[in-house]
């Protein structure tokens, strides 16, 4: 089993085009806010410009999402993301959006690692693999 070792944290605002005629986060809000973890993991630990700069680019394979309990415009809610797995070229991340003691929804992605340059799959940097060194 691997640490859950928490890599980003973010606070989100509901703005008002984020909500439907009842008051709630549209479902597809979720998934920008797992992208927007997504890339602060990726800021903290090796900004996209410097993975494009070694022709180098994360892509999604999946995504999926269970949505728990909706968050309305009134709530303030907090994302969380953290790796729970790594191979040679592929990645599993964990999403978790919360306010207070609520889960709101919980997601998983998968991806891999894309050469720019040769067009292909290529193996994870190793600056994005180090968590996973230490395995519990």
């Amino acid at each position: 089993m691997m640490k859950k070792t928490l890599v980003a944290e973010l606070d989100f605002r509901v703005n008002v085009y984020d909500i439907d005629a009842m008051g709630i986060v549209s479902n597809i809000v979720y998934i920008r806010w797992f992208e927007d973890l997504r890339m602060a993991y990726l800021d903290a630990n090796f900004p996209y410009k410097e993975l494009m700069e070694e022709q180098i680019s994360p892509i999604i394979m999946n995504t999926e999402a269970a949505y728990k309990e909706p968050v309305t415009i009134y709530d303030h809610p907090i994302g969380r993301c953290w790796m729970t797995a790594v191979g040679g070229s592929s990645w599993e991340m964990a999403f978790e959006i919360s306010s207070g003691d609520r889960i709101h929804c919980t997601g998983i992605q998968k991806g891999c690692f894309y050469d720019v340059a040769k067009k292909r799959v290529t193996r994870m940097p190793a600056r994005l693999a180090n968590p996973f060194k230490d395995k519990v």
